[in-house]
Parts: structure tokens; sequence; C-alpha cells
């Protein structure tokens, strides 16, 4: 069984994934319905966000992913509305795919880095 979860800059060094935040804990979305993960991607692009990526993972690979990043997640069933928060963050920890990068990009990237590679085991 997989579960639909919504990425960033897909298959990049640059790659996230969406979480949103629910109180102070950053949440990321388990979808079990790919048409599910498909429009609430559809509704951030809407919302003037980057459009995602949806991707089936192994909801145990991502658990681990969340255990090891300290985020919580949320599994969506069919009968559950969900809708973007109608605040997006001002900064986020990636960035939209960009052809150029500065010194001071690379130096922020060691955290993304290691996000990646651990969002790659995943897979």
């Amino acid at each position: 069984m997989s579960v639909f979860v919504l990425l960033f800059n897909a298959r990049t060094d640059n790659e996230g994934i969406y979480s949103t935040q629910v109180g102070d804990r950053n949440v990321i979305l388990m979808f079990e319905q790919e048409d599910d993960a498909v429009r609430y991607a559809d509704q951030l692009e809407a919302e003037d966000f980057p459009k995602p990526t949806v991707e089936g993972i192994d909801p145990e690979e991502i658990k681990e992913f969340c255990e090891d990043s300290d985020y919580d997640f949320i599994i969506v069933t069919p009968e559950m509305l969900v809708t973007p928060p109608a605040l997006n963050m001002d900064e986020t920890d990636w960035q939209p795919e960009t052809s150029k990068r500065t010194q001071s990009d690379d130096d922020e990237s060691i955290d993304l880095e290691a996000m990646r590679k651990r969002l790659e085991k995943l897979l």
C-alpha cells in the first residue's frame, strides 16, 4: 500500500516535501487516494503556491522520515475534507528551482542536503 505526498522540485538537489503547521508542529499530509492529493496540489497552485508533484510512497518510510525530522503526520482519508491553510509561510526550507546558485545558497543548502538524503531513502 502506498500513500501520496506532495513534493516540490521532485528528484532534484532542491527537493522539499509539503508540510503544514498545526499549532507549533510541522505536519506532513499523507493522502490515501491519489485523486485527493492531486486536488490538494491544485488548490495550492490556485493560491499562488508552486505546483507540487504527487508521489506515492510506502507509509512506513514516510513515518520513519517524520520521526527522523521531528515532524508529525496525518493520514488523509477519502472521507476527510482538507484544504490548504489561508496563510502560507513567507519563508520555506526550499526554494523554487533556479538556474544559478550563489555561495550563500550553498551555505544554506547544508540542511536541505541532509533532508534530500533522508527523502531519497524513502524512494
